[in-house]
């Protein structure tokens, strides 16, 4: 029986990598960028399984020009990249990584907290710049974090990993909001759940870590912003469009929050000239949350995992859609 065909759409940790290669006739698509939509429809048309990221837009006529397809196996926890729904009418099983961003996601959360806290990014640039002549008495003043209260927007495990770190580690209060109660933090914790006027109202940081639908697009706007105390300090490790940057840029300037740290943007990435980028209270990092050894390897060998049991015909070790059964050849 020949080995099935495959498309990589980038170069993953060996951990994955190594075990698609060995298994499936692999296309692996190693430019310095993504591949153009139609790149991904050609490279695919042909094949029985694809591995996508975030930055493919795998729709339905993307699956109706490959008819061969049986599994889409996502390098990301996220899949608004996929239609779901149009997958799911195929039965075409898809598959994502959970799970294992948990710990590395919650430590870049803390990571641009404390740093735009504590004005690190603009303090360094100072010094790059040539402007550092002496200490100075009111030089880059920050926020504390010790017994200060922070709000988690999507309790879900990233949010409890953060809320446990700022609490046991700086006696935080913890506020949230989530659909669902989560009665582990709240023993835990001491984490109170509470309306988001209230939770914008009195956190000193408040930390993005909802999913992104219909609900939660732009939900951090201008009167969200405006709700917020002038010492606050944003941080999104979610999804950009969670955020209005348009409202962001307009709250740092008029000093309606205090600072902002952006591990995801909208778009991605952002323009050289986004003036959010020139705004010294605004840290932005290239969506490098999950961005460690033991992740990166961690995500690879999940979606190596989805793609070869979609192939063969076997349930997913982590399924979007379980409701759709595995194909046979």
């Amino acid at each position: 029986m020949s080995r099935p065909r495959v498309f990589v759409t980038r170069i993953i940790p060996e951990e994955g990598l190594a075990r698609v290669r060995a298994a499936c006739d692999a296309d692996v698509w190693d430019g310095p960028l993504p591949p153009s939509y139609e790149t991904l429809v050609e490279r695919t048309r042909e094949c029985d399984g694809l591995l996508s990221l975030l930055t493919d837009r795998v729709d339905a006529a993307l699956m109706d020009a490959c008819p061969r397809l049986r599994v889409i196996s996502n390098f990301a926890v996220g899949f608004n990249n996929i239609d779901i729904a149009a997958a799911t009418e195929r039965g075409l099983p898809v598959g994502n990584t959970p799970g294992v961003l948990t710990d590395a996601t919650a430590d870049m959360a803390f990571c641009l907290l404390i740093a735009a806290a504590r004005q690190l990014v603009a303090a360094e640039r100072s010094i790059r710049d040539g402007e550092w002549r002496t200490w100075e008495p009111m030089g880059f003043i920050g926020q504390d974090l010790v017994g200060a209260t922070l709000g988690i927007l999507g309790m879900g495990r990233v949010g409890a990993a953060l809320a446990a770190r700022c609490h046991h580690g700086f006696g935080m209060r913890v506020l949230y909001t989530d659909p669902l109660q989560n009665a582990d933090v709240e023993r835990d914790l001491g984490a109170e759940r509470v309306a988001v006027e209230r939770l914008l109202a009195e956190s000193d940081f408040v930390s993005l870590h909802a999913n992104l639908d219909d609900a939660t697009r732009g939900m951090i706007d201008a009167a969200a912003l405006a709700a917020m105390k002038p010492n606050a300090v944003l941080v999104n490790t979610a999804r950009g469009p969670l955020v209005d940057q348009a409202a962001l840029l307009h709250a740092l300037r008029s000093g309606e929050i205090f600072a902002a740290g952006l591990d995801v943007t909208d778009p991605e990435p952002m323009a050289a000239d986004d003036p959010l980028l020139a705004e010294p209270r605004c840290i932005v990092a290239p969506h490098i949350a999950s961005a460690t050894v033991r992740t990166r390897g961690a995500m690879a060998e999940i979606a190596a995992d989805n793609l070869l049991a979609g192939l063969d015909g076997r349930p997913l070790r982590h399924s979007v859609n379980p409701e759709v059964a595995p194909r046979t050849r």
